[in-house]
């Protein structure tokens, strides 16, 4: 491991906001186009993010340290891996960050950290940095504190005191693809049991409510399958209760070339765009888990949005009337969201029927699929 010593903060940041790059925050999209997965084009640690709650906004995101004793196969800054090694001190990370933060550049923090020594302490570190901001800095906006697998109760209990949301990477789906990426960790006590920690301490009525738990998958790092994936996802909204999922397409060549991910085949990128459609269904559209359609091998179509795949394989529920279907029917109507079905809804109230599609909107792409599934009545 090659530690670079002498280094100003700034040229810290550039490193470590750079390696920063690897927990995307929600940077989904459907080609190979990797710009969206790009900070801004000056200072790299001004990141824009999916908020736990939906909304977009801009944080200061970096980690705190890029040195790592783990061994994660699909991260290029795993034990002895060739990265160039460096830490920021607490007092760095406070001072930039609220440089920025009176610029008007951010609207919050984002703290990460590899594991230079041990989980406690890494979380010492960034436990700190939201201590000094506060405590003396009187700061009462958006600090996201990632948790550390193997930290300890207390030290995820203080994090959770201090930040507005916390996430710790559950990373795959189950133990037995958890060990093809790390020898360093144990899934069940590690990763499962402080979510669930978290999950109590944030649950309604907790004393710690209003913070959000997020979690992050590695998608095609291991062999998982899209099955396993959703059915995971779904559990974790259901029995956890966690604001968000996000998922994050492996970057092959970054990792162990030994890994199933490094072989070729499934475009990840749009594997990963396909597992965030089937997310939006859970969250947004009423979908259950065991709805999602795959093929014979565990697999979403990547030809086909989930949504609509679904539509096609249930066409006893179609076409659907407008003008009679009720909240619940209208959301499972390819090409309609949310937004769209709210107007439907008011369209009914104020205004009585609807008879052509324009009443429902603009004719754009996806209201011109959602035409091949309804009528007017």
């Amino acid at each position: 491991m090659l530690v670079s010593t002498g280094l100003s903060a700034g040229e810290k940041l550039a490193v470590l906001s750079v390696d920063g790059q690897y927990d995307l925050a929600c940077a989904c999209g459907t080609n190979s186009d990797d710009r969206r997965r790009r900070a801004s084009t000056g200072d790299r640690w001004i990141y824009p993010v999916t908020l736990p709650n939906g909304g977009r906004s801009v944080l200061f995101k970096t980690l705190l340290s890029n040195e790592c004793v783990n061994d994660c196969r699909y991260c290029p800054l795993r034990a002895r891996a060739n990265a160039r090694r460096c830490t920021l001190t607490a007092e760095e990370t406070v001072r930039a960050f609220l440089g920025s933060l009176r610029r008007g550049q951010v609207f919050g923090l984002f703290l990460s950290s590899a594991v230079p020594d041990t989980p406690d302490r890494a979380m010492e570190s960034m436990n700190r940095v939201a201590r000094i901001l506060r405590g003396r800095e009187k700061f009462r906006g958006y600090i996201h504190l990632k948790i550390i697998p193997g930290a300890s109760d207390e030290a995820i209990r203080e994090a959770v005191s201090l930040a507005s949301a916390v996430s710790l990477n559950i990373e795959t789906a189950g133990e037995k693809h958890f060990r093809t990426l790390s020898s360093s960790k144990d899934y069940l006590r590690d990763v499962i049991h402080p979510m669930r920690l978290i999950s109590r301490l944030t649950a309604r009525g907790a004393s710690h409510s209003r913070v959000k738990q997020t979690t992050q998958f590695v998608v095609g790092a291991s062999d998982e399958t899209d099955r396993e994936l959703v059915r995971y996802t779904g559990g974790l909204y259901q029995r956890l209760g966690l604001s968000r999922v996000y998922f994050s397409a492996y970057q092959r060549g970054v990792g162990d070339a030994g890994l199933p991910g490094e072989k070729g085949g499934r475009d990840l990128l749009l594997r990963e765009h396909r597992l965030y459609q089937c997310d939006w269904l859970m969250r947004k559209y009423g979908f259950q888990a065991d709805e999602i359609p795959f093929d014979q091998t565990g697999h979403l179509a990547l030809d086909i949005d989930p949504k609509e795949h679904w539509a096609r394989l249930h066409p006893e529920h179609f076409p659907v009337d407008v003008n009679r279907a009720d909240q619940h029917e209208l959301l499972r109507v390819p090409g309609l969201g949310p937004t769209t079905v709210k107007h439907i809804l008011q369209w009914r109230r104020q205004s009585g029927r609807l008879r052509r599609l324009q009443d429902i909107g603009r004719p754009t792409r996806l209201l011109r699929k959602a035409a091949g599934f309804i009528v007017f009545g």
